[in-house]
């Protein structure tokens, strides 16, 4: 669990409202597309991927080139007027943490009925107008990723391998997963904007 701060230390109070304020470029900016850390045992820096621990928040831009530079100028201790611990993979946590984050999402639209896999059943959802994003395996074909989007007009998020893919559907590998309309479709696409913004991948979430 995070630890207080001692009285008179500690970031400033979080805004209200649905904008936070990037400790590093001073923009503010709606909080998922930003990643919210704050500060736990031995005053671990502890990246709060849902945003809800306890505790004053300290939010971050979520850029790679923007966690490196909070990294390599000070940023976190001065937001935390204090000393802080940064753990030496703090960005492959995050990454982990939001690839896992991708995951459960499809797990939920799969138990809800919500998600199909194979390239035959989406283009089926696709032509339909069932599917609200499609999910492709990064490490799968560009041509075929291709064939299958066409024209539809649907956000496309290439950011899980076909293995990460097919653990979720039960089986060795997935290559081509459509969504449904609804909330989890939403939060996917939020979610790997955000992973791919982190990890630096040219091709994340767009249409």
């Amino acid at each position: 669990m995070p630890e207080p701060f001692p009285e008179g230390e500690g970031p400033e109070p979080e805004p209200k409202g649905p904008l936070r304020r990037c400790i590093v470029t001073r923009e503010s900016l709606p909080k998922e597309a930003m990643i919210r850390f704050v500060i736990g045992p031995g005053r671990e820096i502890v990246p709060d991927l849902t945003g809800r621990l306890p505790g004053r928040g300290m939010w971050l831009s979520a850029r790679a080139d923007v966690l490196e530079r909070a990294l390599s100028r000070g940023a976190f201790p001065r937001a935390a007027r204090g000393q802080v611990h940064l753990p030496s993979d703090l960005r492959a946590r995050i990454e982990t943490g939001l690839r896992g984050r991708l995951r459960d999402q499809l797990g939920f639209a799969r138990r809800a009925g919500q998600a199909v896999c194979g390239f035959q059943q989406a283009r089926e959802w696709l032509q339909a107008g069932r599917a609200a994003v499609l999910v492709e395996a990064c490490d799968g074909s560009p041509s075929e990723r291709a064939r299958l989007a066409g024209r539809h007009k649907v956000p496309l998020v290439v950011v899980l391998t076909a293995e990460e893919l097919g653990a979720v559907f039960g089986r060795e590998q997935a290559v081509h997963v459509a969504v449904g309309r609804g909330p989890i479709a939403e939060k996917l696409v939020q979610e790997a904007g955000r992973l791919a913004a982190v990890s630096g991948i040219a091709s994340g979430a767009g249409t």
